[in-house]
C-alpha cells in the first residue's frame, strides 16, 4: 500500500498527519508513504526529522484586495497554482498512491484536487470546528470529509461523506496521570495555572498576562508557569519588571519562553489558559484539565471563536472574547473557578466525554477502507 499525506503551514496541519503516518507506519511496515508539502514551510522540517520523505509545491493563496499589490499577487498566485497543480500530477503519476490523505493548509490544495481528478481515494481531515478554505474547495469531491467535531457535520452539504475522528494527539497526553505530572514538577499544593498564546505569542495578550502577574503576586495562592513564546520572550521580562514584578522573589511564577513539557504540565494544570487553536482544544479535552479561552480575532474566518464555542456551549470551557480580556477580568474569573471545584469537575468530565481517545485510529481505519476500494 502506497499513501500520501499532504498538509503544510501550521502544526496543527502537520502534527496529525505525522502521527498517522506513525501508527501506519507501526501497523503496516511495508507501506509506503510520501508527505507533500509546501516549499520552505514548517513540514520541510518536521517530517524528515519525523523519518519520512517529503516532496515540495509551491501553491500560492489568492487576494480579494484590488490594489495594484493584490492585483499582482493573484496574477502571480494563478500562475504557481498552475504549475503546483501539474507538479501534484507529476507526484501522483511517480508514486502512484493508492490514497490521498489531506490534513490541512494551502500546500494540501493541489494533490487532493488532482487526487480527485485523477480517480485516486482520497480524504481530507478538517481540524476546525468550521471548514477552511482548502476544505471547502474540495469538500465536493473527496471521498472523505473527517472532522474533530461531531457539532461540524452540519457545515458539509453530504454529511454521508463526513465522518467524526477527533484529532490526533501525542499519547502523553493521554496517559499521564495528574498525581504522577505534579510528582515529576515538584509542585506544592497550591493550584496549578498553565498558560499559552501560542509558539509565537501574542504581544497584546502577553501584557495582559504581566499585569495579571501583578496581581497573582499579591497573595500568590496558585503556581502559574506562563510560556511568552519567542517574540514575547524577546520584551516581556523587562516589560513585568516595569510592571513592578520581581519574579525572583515569587517562585510560585514560571515565566518561560516555551513549554516543551506540555503533556506532564497539562495533567499537572488545575486550569489552563490559552486559544482556540483545534491542536490546543484538542489536548485539553484528551487531558480533560479545565480551561479559560480566549480565541485569537486574527485568524481566517474567525475560526477560533467558533472552535471554543464549541466547547463553551457545552460547559466544558470558559469562554472569553480578547476585547472582553483585561488582567483584572482574567485574574477574577481564574478565582472564580479554583473556588468552585464542582464546576471544574464538571468541566473535567464534559471534555472527556467530547475527547476522541482514538483520533489515530479512526483516521487509520478510513485510509484502510479507502485503500481497499
Amino acid at each position: 500500500m502506497k499513501v500520501i499525506f499532504t498538509c503544510g503551514g501550521t502544526g496543527g496541519h502537520i502534527n496529525p498527519a505525522l502521527a498517522v503516518a506513525r501508527l501506519l507506519r507501526e501497523r503496516k511496515p511495508e507501506c509506503e508513504i510520501l508527505f507533500v508539502g509546501g516549499k520552505n514551510g514548517m513540514e520541510c522540517q518536521l517530517v524528515p526529522k519525523a523519518g519520512f520523505q517529503i516532496r515540495t509545491l509551491e501553491p500560492s493563496s489568492l487576494q480579494r484586495s484590488l490594489t495594484p499589490k493584490g492585483i499582482w499577487h493573484n496574477v502571480v498566485g494563478v500562475y504557481k497554482n498552475v504549475h503546483a497543480l501539474q507538479e501534484a500530477k507529476r507526484i501522483i503519476l511517480d508514486f502512484q498512491p493508492d490514497v490521498i490523505v489531506g490534513t490541512g493548509g494551502f500546500a494540501s490544495f493541489p494533490m487532493l484536487r488532482q487526487g480527485t481528478k485523477m480517480k485516486i481515494p482520497t480524504c481530507v481531515h478538517e481540524s476546525n470546528a468550521v471548514p477552511g478554505l482548502t476544505t471547502r474547495m474540495v469538500a465536493d469531491k473527496v471521498d472523505k470529509i473527517l472532522v474533530s467535531f461531531s457539532e461540524s457535520k452540519a457545515q458539509y452539504k453530504r454529511p454521508e461523506r463526513v465522518e467524526v475522528v477527533g484529532m490526533p494527539v501525542s499519547q502523553e497526553f493521554l496517559y499521564t496521570s495528574k498525581e504522577d505530572a505534579r510528582r515529576a514538577l515538584h509542585l506544592d499544593d497550591r493550584p496549578l495555572v498553565v498558560s499559552a498564546w501560542g509558539s509565537l505569542g501574542a504581544r497584546e495578550m502577553n501584557k495582559m498576562i504581566a499585569g495579571f502577574m501583578k496581581l497573582e503576586t499579591k497573595d500568590d495562592r496558585f503556581q502559574h508557569v506562563h510560556a511568552t513564546g519567542s517574540f514575547g520572550w524577546k520584551w516581556m521580562p523587562d516589560y513585568v519588571k516595569e510592571q513592578g514584578v520581581d519574579l525572583s522573589k515569587h517562585p510560585n511564577v514560571d515565566m518561560r519562553e516555551y513549554i516543551y513539557n506540555m503533556p506532564t504540565l497539562m495533567a499537572a494544570a488545575d486550569l489552563i489558559i490559552g486559544r482556540a487553536g483545534a491542536s490546543t482544544l484538542n489536548e485539553i479535552a484528551v487531558s480533560g484539565t479545565p480551561c479559560i479561552i480566549v480565541p485569537s480575532p486574527n485568524v481566517t474566518d474567525n475560526h477560533q471563536e467558533k472552535n471554543a464555542r464549541v466547547l463553551a456551549d457545552r460547559g466544558a470551557a470558559q469562554m472569553i472574547l480578547e476585547r472582553d480580556c483585561s488582567a483584572e477580568r482574567l485574574f477574577q474569573e481564574v478565582n472564580a473557578l479554583l473556588d468552585n471545584p464542582a464546576r471544574c469537575r464538571a468541566m473535567r468530565r464534559t471534555l472527556l466525554d467530547m475527547a476522541v481517545v482514538d483520533s489515530a485510529e479512526r483516521i487509520y481505519r478510513v485510509i484502510l477502507e479507502l485503500a481497499a476500494h
